[in-house]
Formats: C-alpha cells, structure tokens, sequence
C-alpha cells in the first residue's frame, strides 16, 4: 500500500465529523461531491466501531447523534482517543487515512472571477477569497510604476 498523506487524528476527526460541522447538507454538498460525502459516512461509521466502547465517545456519539452538531471540544475529545487508536493499530490508522485522503480529493474548488473596482484618492477596498490554509495578500497601497510618484 503507498503511504497516504499523514493526516492527523484532529484533521480526520475533522474530515469525518464535516456534516455536524455544516449549518445543513447544502453546505456539504457546496464543498463537496456526493462520493466525498458518502465516504465521510464510511469513515465516521469506521471510527465509531474502533472506539466503541470508551465513555467519553459513547457520550459524544450519543449528543450528535440526537443534536446533530458537534463542539470543537467533542471532536478534541473524539481525536485523542482516535490519536491512542491510531498508534496501537497502524494499519486502523493507513486505512483511516487514506479514506480522508479519498474525502479530501473530492473537495469542490472554487474557481470563480473576483472584480474589483477602485476609484478616487487613497480608496482601500479589500475583497478576499480563500480556502482553508490558503493565503490573502491585502494591500494598501498600489504602485504601477518604479516608485509612488510614477
């Protein structure tokens, strides 16, 4: 087997755990295929049959499952027991892995046009779009020429 990305449990936890993430499944289906999404079942299904059992999971399945949402806390508390898993049961953790990189590759991009028009004296109009570890660059100020005055 080729060794998958090195995801972290918090970032499977993540990945499993998007649709409680969500305000609905159209946000889901925005950012995602509808395969990524039937894997992201397959994987949560997968994680809660490793750690049945522990109490704290129990706990947290059971307020997701009747809320439908979960905390950043509760998926803390799901990646360390997921962490413990992981490191007894390496092949647990490819296979977990390279599901959420499955997931991961069905992740919509959002190649639309961003327009700005500035006009007038010292107007700074910011209008910025990124995903998830992208980066914004905002400036102040624009130079066309070799220095502020061209």
């Amino acid at each position: 087997m080729s060794d998958p990305v090195l995801l972290t449990a918090s970032a499977i936890a993540t990945i499993a755990l998007q649709k409680f993430l969500e305000s609905g499944a159209g946000k889901l289906g925005e950012k995602y295929t509808m395969e990524a999404i039937a894997k992201m079942e397959s994987l949560l299904k997968r994680i809660w049959t490793k750690l049945r059992g522990k109490p704290r999971i129990e706990e947290v399945k059971a307020s997701v499952e009747k809320t439908q949402t979960i905390t950043p806390e509760q998926i803390n508390q799901i990646a360390a027991y997921l962490q413990v898993a992981m490191d007894d049961d390496p092949q647990f953790a490819d296979e977990i892995r390279l599901m959420a990189q499955e997931i991961n590759a069905g992740k919509l991009q959002d190649n639309s046009n961003m327009v700005q028009n500035v006009t007038g004296n010292n107007n700074m109009n910011v209008q910025a779009k990124a995903e998830q570890g992208g980066k914004q660059w905002i400036a102040e100020k624009q130079y066309f020429g070799t220095s502020e005055s061209d």
